[in-house]
C-alpha cells in the first residue's frame, strides 16, 4: 500500500505540471509528458530499487559477508569500466552494445573479487568489504585515466553519478531484464542459502557449489550493470536495504527476498522524490541524497554488526568448540 500511495504521488512531482484533472481531460501535452518521462521514470526507479537491493542480498548471502554489495564488491566499478570501453572502441554503439560489455566487465569483475576473498587469510567481517573496495578504487583509477587519457571524461560523467533525469521511453527498457534476473534469483534462493553454508555443506547435500556461486554471482553482477547503463553509478542500495530487512526478518534468501525488493524499492522512490522536491524547480542526484542517507545507516550497521560479532566470538570461547550446545543472544540456550 505504501508503495503504491508513493509511486502515484511520483508521477505528478516534476518541472512541467502534469495532474490527475488533466489526464482524465485528455490534455495531450500532460499526456505526452506522462508517457514519455514521468511513467518511465516511475518504472526505471522501481527496477532500480528491486534490482539493486536482491543483487545485494544475493551476494551478502554467497559470500557470506554482511558488508558486501554491487559497491563494496566492485561491481558497479567493473560496469562503468566495461561502458568505458564500449565508447572507447565502439563510439557509434547503441545503449544495448553498450550494455553487453557492462555485463561482461561487471561479471569479471565480481568473479575476481570472489577469487580474491577465497584467497585471503583473513577473512575478518570488515576485511572482506575492504578488500573489494581497494579492488574497486583500482579499477575506478584505471577507468579515470582512459578517460582523460582520451578525452572522454565528459562522455563518462553520465553514468559516474546516479540520476533519473535523463530517463525517457526509449532509452531504459534495459532495466526490464532486471524482472526475469530476480524472478531467477527467487526460483534459486535454496541453494544459495546452501550454497552460503560453504563447500562442504553444499557438497554433502548434493549442491554443485561452484556452478551455483557463480551463477548467483552472474545474476547479482547482470542486474547491476543493467541499472548502471540506464541509471549510472547508485551505492549502498544493496548494501543497507538487505541488512536492514535482514535485521527483523532474518538471513534466509527466500523469506526475505520480497521484503528486501519491496523495501528497496520503496527506499529509491523516496529518495529521488527528495531529490525532486528540495530545491525545486532543479533536481539533485539520486546518488547524493542515498549517499547522505546510506553512509549514516552504514556506520549504525557497521557498529551493530562488530557489537554483536564480539558477543558472538565470546559466546563461542566460552561455550567451546566441542559442548554441542547452541548458545542464543543473551546467554541463554
Amino acid at each position: 500500500m505504501v508503495l503504491l500511495i508513493l509511486s502515484f504521488g511520483s508521477l505528478f512531482i516534476g518541472v512541467l505540471d502534469v495532474n490527475a484533472s488533466g489526464l482524465l481531460s485528455g490534455d495531450t501535452q500532460q499526456w505526452e509528458i506522462f508517457l514519455i518521462s514521468r511513467l518511465p521514470r516511475l518504472l526505471a526507479i522501481l527496477c532500480t530499487g528491486v534490482g539493486m537491493s536482491v543483487a545485494g542480498l544475493i551476494m551478502q548471502q554467497l559470500c557470506m559477508n554482511k558488508f558486501v554489495s554491487p559497491t563494496t564488491g566492485a561491481t558497479i566499478s567493473s560496469a562503468q569500466f566495461g561502458i568505458l570501453l564500449a565508447l572507447l572502441f565502439m563510439p557509434s554503439s547503441t545503449l544495448w552494445g553498450r550494455a553487453v560489455l557492462a555485463f561482461v566487465f561487471a561479471v569479471l569483475g565480481t568473479w575476481v573479487f570472489v577469487w580474491f576473498i577465497q584467497h585471503i587469510q583473513f577473512k575478518d567481517v570488515v576485511m572482506v568489504p575492504l578488500v573489494g573496495i581497494m579492488f574497486g578504487n583500482v579499477i575506478n583509477g584505471i577507468t579515470s585515466y582512459l578517460a582523460y587519457k582520451y578525452d572522454m571524461t565528459q562522455a563518462l560523467s553520465t553514468w559516474l553519478v546516479g540520476h533519473f533525469s535523463m530517463v525517457l521511453r526509449g532509452r531504459y527498457e534495459i532495466v526490464y531484464l532486471v524482472v526475469p534476473l530476480v524472478v531467477l534469483a527467487f526460483i534459486f534462493a535454496n541453494h544459495f542459502n546452501i550454497v552460503g553454508m560453504g563447500k562442504d555443506f553444499s557438497t554433502n547435500l548434493g549442491v554443485h557449489y561452484n556452478v551455483i556461486l557463480f551463477m548467483g554471482l552472474s545474476i547479482a553482477a547482470m542486474i547491476t550493470a543493467s541499472i548502471v547503463v540506464v541509471v549510472g553509478s547508485i551505492s549502498y542500495i544493496g548494501l543497507i536495504v538487505p541488512n536492514v530487512v535482514a535485521m527483523f526478518k532474518g538471513d534466509k534468501i527466500r523469506g526475505t527476498l520480497i521484503d528486501t525488493a519491496l523495501f528497496g524499492s520503496i527506499f529509491v522512490l523516496v529518495c529521488d522524490m527528495i531529490g525532486r522536491i528540495v530545491i525545486a524547480p532543479y533536481e539533485l542526484p539520486i546518488e547524493l541524497i542515498i549517499g547522505i542517507i546510506g553512509s549514516i545507516v552504514f556506520v549504525g550497521l557497521l557498529m551493530y554488526r562488530l557489537k554483536h560479532g564480539r558477543r558472538a566470538v565470546r559466546l563461542g570461547a566460552v561455550c567451546g568448540s566441542g559442548c554441542g550446545i547452541a548458545v542464543k543472544e543473551g546467554g541463554k540456550k
